[in-house]
């Protein structure tokens, strides 16, 4: 800016001889150059201003930027609650249809094993042509029981006799333990009662004595 002042000055020198020009300072030149350059007080306020208004912009965005972010997040977080909790109805609806019907299955166990212990109970050598009432009451109670087991299956109620099996406490029920010869300790020597499983949940524990060793 001092050079162009000087440089000015140095003009208005040249032109003094020029009445038009006599009566114009060096410092109204000086400051016709600023003008003409873009560097007056006017163009440093636009300047300030400017700034300003960029910083506020900037402010503003970085603002924006940050709900926006926040916003998602929240969004994100309640679409995966969202999914929990229908994967959560849909299973609690699959379990509802699956054991829906467990009061009447563990009724329906009396009766299968009164079926059982009745063909138990039936000495299988009077079971012959010599007594045909007993035999067409021993075959009658058979098919009733086959049939009864074929329904259960069905409807995914199988039947636990662990006899020889491993004891496992989250399949059968402990009603004592003693050392039983030929048997492996551990394992299920006497089943008193066979268990059930619905859909592949205990329903009710086999009734087991378990060999232990001596």
């Amino acid at each position: 800016m001092a050079n162009l002042c000087v440089r000015a000055a140095r003009q208005s020198y040249l032109y003094l001889a020029s009445p038009s020009l006599s009566r114009s300072s060096p410092r109204w030149l000086c400051t016709a150059a600023q003008r003409q350059n873009g560097q007056g007080p006017e163009h440093e306020a636009e300047k300030l201003e400017q700034s300003a208004a960029e910083k506020a912009s900037a402010e503003e965005k970085s603002q924006l930027e940050g709900q926006l972010k926040e916003v998602t997040e929240k969004y994100k977080r309640a679409l995966a609650d969202t999914e929990n909790l229908r994967v959560r109805s849909q299973k609690m609806v699959e379990d509802a249809k699956l054991y829906g019907v467990q009061g009447l299955c563990k009724d329906l166990l009396e009766v299968a094993d009164i079926l059982e212990k009745a063909t138990e109970s039936v000495p299988k050598e009077e079971v012959t042509a010599r007594n045909p009432h007993l035999k067409s009451l021993y075959d009658g109670l058979v098919m009733t029981e086959a049939q009864v087991q074929k329904v259960f299956t069905k409807h995914g109620l199988v039947k636990i006799n662990p006899d020889g099996q491993k004891f496992d406490p989250y399949e059968h029920e402990a009603l004592f333990h003693a050392p039983i010869d030929g048997k492996v300790p551990g394992t299920v020597a006497v089943v008193t009662k066979v268990g059930y499983k619905l859909h592949g949940r205990t329903l009710r524990p086999a009734l087991v004595g378990v060999a232990k060793a001596s």
